[in-house]
């Protein structure tokens, strides 16, 4: 999950200051693909960077980044779309990063439709555009909704909660989270002290379906590819290990480490788009950590991108979860 800063303290970045050294020296055009509160954007500016261009699908963000931005005049550059798009906003860039997740500002908006806890319309889209969780829930059919719950949000009750969401819209049609919420809960055990909500699994799997977010992953590295010239750096920060595991093989198809086994064969021989700052993932320090719990989970790769053409992308080999039928748009 991505966080805002709070109305008294700057927003820092996970991961941002070895980030930072990795990627040194800072130069030229970067792309922050994931903007949301703009810490990323500030400090990459702070660093040396000429100009950045900064992307997101929720136009609220950058309503918020007027007080602060003009300060960096031409040099912040700001586009509404997603960041699968990263390669439509200018020729060639110098660096990439993308900090995967949704926004706990987003979570805390209860008119935004994420939360499980709060009120608010059955919404959960990051952008302004789309199908809403609600429209979603209200017109597929219990098997693509189970299918949703159960790839998306690895939710064993799948069924039973997809027939309950069923039932419960023969009624009256969801429109507000706490509705779809209490469906949830009565699918399942009262979770004890300590357990996350019973609905937290289900309302994961809808945004992520709303949104599109393994698709985007997946299409985003791809753009960074293609738009990035010869000794540029792709920088990805996640904090779910689906995610992670989408990134990792990212890295490890474009570098020549992907290996085989005795279940598939090495892969072919190809040149390496990226040479990988380190094998393993980078994370937070202890002292990050104290600052910041919640940088406990998230993961920094790195990888500089070399001379070779760009290749094809798929996303089942990235190990990205497919649903067995397209996604009600």
């Amino acid at each position: 999950m991505r966080h805002a800063a709070d109305a008294t303290a700057p927003h820092v970045p996970v991961l941002i200051v070895p980030l930072i050294a990795a990627a040194a020296p800072i130069q030229g055009t970067w792309i922050d693909g994931t903007f949301g509160a703009g810490g990323y954007s500030k400090y990459l500016l702070g660093a040396g960077a000429d100009q950045v261009i900064g992307i997101d699908r929720d136009p609220s963000v950058f309503t918020m980044a007027e007080s602060w931005a003009g300060a960096f005049g031409d040099r912040l550059r700001l586009v509404q779309d997603t960041f699968s798009n990263l390669d439509q906003v200018t020729e060639q860039a110098d660096g990439v990063v993308l900090d995967i997740g949704v926004s706990s500002m987003q979570i805390d908006q209860a008119d935004r439709g994420f939360s499980f806890q709060k009120d608010g319309p059955l919404d959960m889209r990051m952008g302004d555009s789309g199908t809403t969780a609600a429209e979603l829930v209200n017109t597929a059919t219990a098997e693509q909704i189970a299918d949703i719950l159960y790839n998306y949000g690895e939710e064993r009750a799948s069924r039973r909660i997809a027939k309950m969401i069923v039932a419960r819209r023969e009624e009256a049609p969801f429109e507000r989270t706490l509705e779809l919420a209490g469906v949830v809960e009565r699918c399942l055990p009262r979770s004890k002290p300590g357990q996350s909500h019973p609905a937290t699994r289900s309302f994961q799997a809808l945004r992520i379906a709303v949104n599109r977010e393994y698709d985007q992953l997946v299409e985003g590295l791809s753009a960074a590819e293609r738009v990035l010239r010869p000794g540029g750096v792709l920088a990805v920060v996640t904090f779910h290990s689906v995610e992670d595991r989408i990134v990792k093989r990212f890295f490890q198809a474009r570098s020549g480490t992907q290996a085989g086994s005795r279940y598939a064969p090495l892969v072919e021989d190809v040149p390496a788009q990226f040479s990988m700052y380190s094998r393993k993932a980078l994370k937070a320090s202890p002292e990050e950590v104290e600052v910041n719990p919640r940088s406990r989970s998230a993961k920094l790769r790195i990888g500089r991108r070399t001379d070779a053409p760009a290749m094809p992308v798929d996303a089942k080999s990235l190990g990205a979860p497919q649903l067995p039928y397209r996604r009600p748009e």
